[in-house]
């Protein structure tokens, strides 16, 4: 049972890693998209995009190691928590997106369900040696 678990906790973080990896390097190579999410209330977008592109390559790398995986985890929580007015904002202005507005309530369970995962696959602590 405990393999099970560790395989699917594996597996778990494995897609947080690629997903923050994947949203990470498109933070740099799709930038004025990325800053078109930004709501105009957000000072210095350039700034706010480039800062959670990082954030979320460094969170994917931190992942990979078995020593800093929590703290990762904690830290990508906490980016996916701070960046949800990104979703808000294209749920006010789904006009200003050329996304499907059902795609957009869609993300509403979908950012829930990327946090309990992440929560889920990262948070546990190491078992002792």
């Amino acid at each position: 049972l405990a393999t099970q678990r560790d395989r699917a906790r594996r597996i778990g973080w494995s897609f947080v890693c690629l997903w923050f990896f994947i949203g990470g390097v498109a933070h740099f190579a799709a930038t004025d998209t990325e800053i078109r999410l930004v709501p105009p209330w957000v000072p210095w977008p350039l700034a706010a995009v480039w800062v959670s592109g990082v954030l979320e390559l460094l969170g994917a790398a931190g992942l990979l190691f078995a020593a800093t995986r929590r703290a990762a985890g904690i830290g990508l929580f906490a980016l996916t928590v701070a960046v949800t007015p990104v979703h808000v904002y294209m749920l006010q202005q789904p006009e200003l997106f050329a996304v499907p507005y059902w795609a957009l309530v869609l993300r509403v369970p979908l950012q829930i369900a990327l946090l309990a995962l992440i929560a889920w696959s990262t948070f546990a602590k190491r078992a002792a040696p």
